[in-house]
């Protein structure tokens, strides 16, 4: 970028997202000066922070930026190690979200301030819990005018989490093709009739949906918006009910593959605990700040991993392994690992303005390290990706890659070929390898013991 700013910071006046020698910093424009000076005086913004609700922030002199001498304020905030987005959130990291959301909105009512922009994407995870990023997002509270926020956070949080408990957890997919949240008129018409009956979901979806509806974007309903008015006591119920009709959401992934999936497998208990030991060594042998463990189901490798301290981002298709996986770092406070949900036949790609308000999931890349352990067969006979698309792919997704490969001979590949014909004459070791070769370098081979599979410590080859 040519200016520096990043892609996703351009709509708000107020400020925007600036990269400098490798750190994120945000300009505070002389326009929102006061609602600044504000929010640092009332207390609000250490109190958030104390709380874990508010990312910190440094306040650096617009002097010691050149072109940037105009700007009121530049913050250098916390870095976060990897941008997520809402569409590739769990279940319960969604929820997680909103209840952060709702808490801070609370938290600035009570130090006379209101929270603006309930946007979904201003929340990302660090240390393994939801945190809110964007400090421009709160002004001075006017007695008496509505949450400005209110529908974006239904739109953000509500419904798709309603939708998710109450319809299919796959439908967290219209996140992402609607990155300003899912419309509530789309919401209310797919969610069952039995939600008619929760107070909560008829109130903030239905009647919700139906007063869009009816009132559309006429100079008529503008008019009712400007001059409608709601007291803070009144503004506090409406954070409270929100607060309630989020939490009495819930979703139990039990029973979908991710339930036996380590004990499901020809592993014996030794060839188990070889692999822990050569990834651990793999892991150990190079320096390595960041590692994607790509297929990562409910993270039993991703941890080996994150417990080296090395911030781990662990994705897999599955939306209950991930939910599973994320529940257990919540349980146990892990700090160093990010469960998320990703395809890799279909990867979050460049959405919103100009298609890249939202970055890819290889524009967020490459990571020093990535996992594919018991990954390649699923790409290559399950999705028949030819060896050397796989190699391409994991090519741009890290520069160091352990990497398992799975002969024919193991049972989960012949699972994969007993409903179809055979037709991958080049899935073998040493087509695997001549597949890979043009793309990394084998640093070490081991095989795994008391099974035919084998591990791969592979360097990527650079022009």
């Amino acid at each position: 970028m040519s200016d520096s700013r990043v892609p996703a910071s351009f709509r708000d006046p107020s400020g925007y997202l600036f990269v400098d020698e490798g750190e994120v910093h945000r300009q505070v424009n002389p326009s929102f000066r006061d609602a600044y000076e504000l929010m640092m005086s009332s207390g609000f913004h250490a109190d958030a922070v104390r709380q874990g609700l508010l990312i910190p922030h440094e306040e650096l002199s617009p002097q010691h930026f050149p072109g940037r001498a105009d700007a009121y304020k530049i913050l250098l905030p916390e870095q976060i190690p990897f941008i997520s987005y809402p569409y590739e959130w769990s279940f319960s990291q969604l929820q997680d979200a909103a209840l952060l959301t709702l808490e801070l909105q609370k938290l600035a009512l009570e130090k006379n301030l209101c929270l603006r922009d309930a946007s979904a994407f201003n929340v990302q995870f660090l240390r393994g819990r939801p945190i809110f990023i964007d400090s421009l997002s709160f002004e001075a509270y006017v007695e008496g005018r509505p949450w400005v926020g209110y529908q974006q956070f239904c739109r953000h949080f509500l419904a798709p989490l309603a939708l998710m408990a109450h319809n299919h957890v796959e439908l967290r997919r219209l996140l992402r093709a609607n990155i300003d949240g899912i419309p509530l008129d789309v919401a209310s018409a797919v969610l069952p009739g039995k939600t008619l009956l929760r107070f909560s979901l008829l109130t903030h979806v239905h009647l919700h949906a139906r007063a869009q509806r009816r009132h559309g974007d006429t100079r008529k309903s503008k008019e009712k918006a400007n001059t409608s008015r709601i007291s803070r006591r009144a503004m506090l119920g409406l954070v409270d009910s929100l607060r309630s009709a989020v939490a009495q959401l819930t979703w139990d992934p039990a029973g979908t593959e991710w339930g036996a999936y380590y004990e499901d497998t020809n592993y014996s208990g030794r060839a188990q605990e070889h692999k822990k030991e050569l990834v651990s060594r793999f892991l150990k042998r190079t320096t390595l700040r960041t590692v994607f463990d790509l297929g990562a189901n409910t993270g039993l490798f991703s941890r080996l991993a994150s417990d080296l301290g090395i911030h781990t981002v662990a994705f897999d298709v599955d939306a209950a392994a991930v939910e599973k996986n994320y529940r257990d770092c919540r349980k146990s406070e892990e700090t160093h690992l990010l469960p998320l949900i990703n395809d890799l036949t279909n990867p979050s790609p460049g959405l919103g303005w100009s298609g890249n308000e939202r970055a890819s999931f290889f524009d967020r890349g490459p990571a020093d390290g990535a996992m594919a352990l018991a990954l390649v067969h699923h790409l290559a006979i399950g999705n028949n990706v030819p060896l050397p698309h796989v190699a391409k792919m994991l090519r741009r997704t890290a520069r160091r890659l352990i990497v398992e490969f799975v002969p024919k001979s193991d049972s989960q590949v012949q699972r994969l070929l007993a409903t179809r014909e055979d037709i991958f004459p080049d899935y073998t070791q040493e087509g695997f390898e001549a597949a890979f070769a043009g793309d990394f370098n084998v640093l070490a081979r081991e095989p795994v013991l008391d099974s035919d599979r084998v591990l791969y410590l592979m360097e990527r080859r650079e022009p």
